[in-house]
């Protein structure tokens, strides 16, 4: 790569050495370029650290689920995909395997997922759900169906006011859901 920018250098200074020392214009151009790509830069370096922040939500498991949990969600959403998995070994607080912190995204959403070492007072609660705007009436009584399953029906598929169609569930492993189809 800094080859071939060495040589169109060579190539423009040999090509246009006379021109452009007796073309102004072409100093002066160059110059207002060379400011504007300062000035970009200088842009972009500001807003670096606001590019990276993205808010993730972040699974918690406490029963040694949570990569049943991850492969059952990849599966059941379209464009998903596990990104990273890093286990627990056996010098580690649970059992040898588990999940210390895994990555998956969910049709363009990332999350991220554990087993935890400690057990917690708390766990999933209703108030924090997953929100999703579904596309058809098909989708949406397919996901409200394996979400459902082993899970807690909290609203039933009804048209309550606000939309055509919605449903809230607890799935099996006590994640909130609300379906929504407008």
């Amino acid at each position: 790569m800094k080859k071939a920018i060495y040589i169109l250098i060579l190539i423009l200074t040999t090509s246009s050495c006379s021109d452009f020392k007796s073309d102004k214009n072409t100093a002066v151009q160059i110059e207002r370029l060379q400011t504007e790509n300062d000035s970009l830069k200088k842009i972009l370096i500001k807003d670096k650290p606001k590019m990276k922040q993205q808010i993730t939500t972040f699974l918690t498991f406490q029963k040694s689920n949570a990569e049943q949990a991850m492969n059952f969600y990849v599966e059941l959403f379209d464009n998903s995909k596990i990104i990273n998995v890093q286990r627990w070994g056996k010098e580690g607080p649970v059992e040898e395997g588990k999940i210390m912190h895994a990555t998956f995204n969910l049709n363009g959403n990332l999350f991220m997922c554990s087993d935890s070492p400690p057990i917690h007072d708390w766990d999933f609660t209703p108030a924090v759900s997953n929100y999703i705007e579904c596309e058809n009436e098909i989708e949406l009584e397919n996901l409200f169906e394996k979400l459902s399953e082993n899970g807690k029906i909290m609203m039933p598929l009804n048209n309550y006011g606000f939309s055509q169609k919605f449903g809230f569930v607890e799935d099996q492993f006590g994640v909130s859901w609300q379906l929504n189809l407008q």
